[in-house]
């Protein structure tokens, strides 16, 4: 009995192992057109709102 359930805890760790091993398909990204920015990734509502942009102090 003993033999059966390491055999098969044995086959459960192989099996696992061998599909972690296998390759994952991985997602595919379109170019963006060159000049273009893409949709979405503008920086517009990154800045504090009522804040002045930091820049040179002038003493």
């Amino acid at each position: 009995m003993k033999i059966l359930i390491i055999a098969g805890a044995t086959l459960a760790l192989v099996t696992a192992a061998g599909a972690a091993d296998l390759p994952h398909p991985q997602p595919v990204y379109q170019q963006a057109p060159v000049g273009k920015m893409p949709i979405g990734k503008s920086p517009v509502g990154k800045a504090p709102i009522g804040k002045a942009p930091i820049g040179a102090r002038t003493y």
